[in-house]
């Protein structure tokens, strides 16, 4: 499926209640149509951080139509669901690849590793440094103009 297909099926729900969970997002929008997804972020990334919310307060529905998706935001935009007002718009891809990787160094990502790395033998890595010396220690040291190496000390 394209990515803007995808995009155009799947909305964005935000001002969701500690007390909602999957199961109550999809008895709210599965009136709207056939729901395919319900993606409801937990709270904690970590375990120091870890709070008593479940969540982080949104969600992602994704219909298997675009007709669905916006019949659903025409009819739960500003509307409340528990106790709560939701916003509910369509939901937009991430600005760049490298969010996707979150704090991870970019370096771990497989694109931007075929685009910046070199291979070894051509990075100057550690086998290009042995490769070097060992052509150097190979090679006779050259001797020019009558001066000796130990010209130096005088």
């Amino acid at each position: 499926m394209e990515e803007g297909t995808k995009t155009k099926k799947t909305l964005f729900v935000g001002g969701i209640g500690d007390d909602v969970d999957e199961m109550v997002i999809l008895d709210a929008f599965s009136t709207f149509g056939d729901v395919i997804e319900v993606q409801l972020p937990s709270a904690a990334t970590n375990q120091s951080q870890q709070t008593g919310a479940k969540h982080r307060g949104f969600a992602f529905v994704t219909y298997s139509s675009a007709g669905d998706a916006q019949d659903a935001i025409d009819n739960m935009d500003l509307n409340e669901l528990r106790g709560r007002v939701l916003k509910v718009n369509l939901a937009r891809p991430l600005k760049g690849q490298m969010q996707l990787t979150g704090n991870r160094p970019v370096w771990e990502s497989e694109e931007w590793l075929q685009r910046y790395a070199k291979p070894l033998a051509e990075s100057g890595g550690v086998q290009a440094r042995k490769k070097e010396k060992s052509d150097e220690q190979s090679e006779p040291p050259e001797m020019g103009d009558g001066e000796d190496e130990n010209a130096m000390q005088e």
